[in-house]
């Protein structure tokens, strides 16, 4: 997801705020009429956040996770009906998360967190589209995208990590996370990189499901051109970022770019179009911290997002929300994410009354 090069697309920051009860219950009454609102269907996930600077309110926390508390976070997750989690990575900075003969390992409380979270999700019905990158520094996207021997590299990873967890029922398929943006076109060498992922993660896993996520919607130009890009497109799920977090967006205009999006899709009958929703904000207006959004603003998007897309994924549920009383707590200290759940739980129980 590369949401580290935001600020090339990027503007001024809009603040979350604490609701009273009065716009809380007006919220409620305002989703209770439009039940055609599609809930979250899933989460992007991670061991580490990529930035440092925008994590350290959940890193420290998650660094130290047992094996015990990472199964706990994703039963925690599953309890709000989401069926699908995105790794954001299996390596960082080239040090492998689960145990590999192909790197060092990044030190974390967890022998094999990979292991802990892909168990959990068989027990309780996730599907897992698994990361399969960042074996070099994660800002160096066109680097990791070009370089044949970094190629090399990550298929070697890619056979390793499927022959090691692709027995899991929850490995549902391959997230390609080098992400490309419209300008307003995918970039060529982006398709190249990723068709070569796919063919890759087809040889290991012909069943798999695999997805990416593009990002500066504003610039989409669904013409012919495109349509002709997404035709050669070897891949399953495109989950567009809405971009309302990183302020490349503003509420209500998502839902221009994604309608186009959705037509120039039906037009390709190829990949399904998903949405990756943005649930933070920063805490330094356009750096800093990611901290989550009023729900106010997130069901707006929601709202925005439901007509053109299969399913709404979030960016994220780790750090932005806690279930009230968690085991395994990462988030800030003043209870911000435990809000943000018990908002989103109240919304998502009223829609099944």
């Amino acid at each position: 997801m590369d949401r580290r090069n935001f600020l090339q697309f990027g503007g001024l920051s809009a603040a979350g705020v604490l609701m009273t009860g009065n716009l809380q219950a007006h919220i409620m009454k305002a989703a209770t009429s439009n039940p055609k609102i599609k809930p979250i269907a899933g989460s992007w996930f991670e061991f580490q956040h990529l930035l440092p600077s925008e994590g350290r309110y959940w890193d420290p926390a998650l660094k130290i996770f047992t094996e015990a508390q990472w199964k706990e976070k994703v039963r925690e997750i599953s309890e709000l009906g989401f069926e699908y989690l995105v790794l954001q990575e299996i390596a960082l900075d080239g040090k492998a998360i689960y145990p590999s003969k192909l790197a060092p390992q990044y030190k974390l409380g967890c022998e094999d967190p990979l292991e802990a979270v892909l168990a959990a999700a068989d027990e309780v019905g996730i599907k897992f589209f698994i990361g399969n990158d960042f074996w070099d520094d994660c800002q160096k996207g066109e680097f990791l995208m070009k370089d044949p021997e970094m190629r090399k590299f990550r298929a070697k990873a890619m056979e390793e990590v499927a022959e090691k967890y692709s027995h899991h029922p929850s490995f549902y398929g391959w997230y390609f996370p080098n992400e490309s943006y419209l300008n307003p076109y995918f970039d060529e060498a982006f398709i190249d990189y990723m068709n070569d992922c796919a063919r890759v993660a087809k040889t290991l896993t012909p069943a798999s499901v695999n997805l990416i996520a593009p990002y500066n919607i504003k610039k989409e130009k669904c013409d012919d051109k495109f349509i002709k890009q997404l035709e050669k497109m070897n891949i399953e799920i495109i989950a567009y970022q809405d971009g309302i977090g990183v302020n490349s967006t503003q509420p209500g205009e998502p839902a221009v770019y994604f309608e186009h999006l959705y037509n120039a899709h039906q037009k390709a009958s190829r990949a399904r179009i998903w949405a990756d929703m943005e649930l933070f904000y920063f805490e330094d207006q356009t750096k800093g911290n990611l901290l989550p959004a009023d729900f106010k603003r997130i069901l707006r998007q929601m709202e925005d997002l439901s007509p053109f897309v299969d399913k709404i994924l979030c960016y994220q549920y780790i750090g932005q929300m806690n279930k009230p009383g968690s085991i395994a707590y990462a988030g800030n200290t003043n209870q911000e994410s435990v809000r943000l759940y018990k908002q989103y739980k109240h919304w998502l129980d009223s829609q099944k009354a």
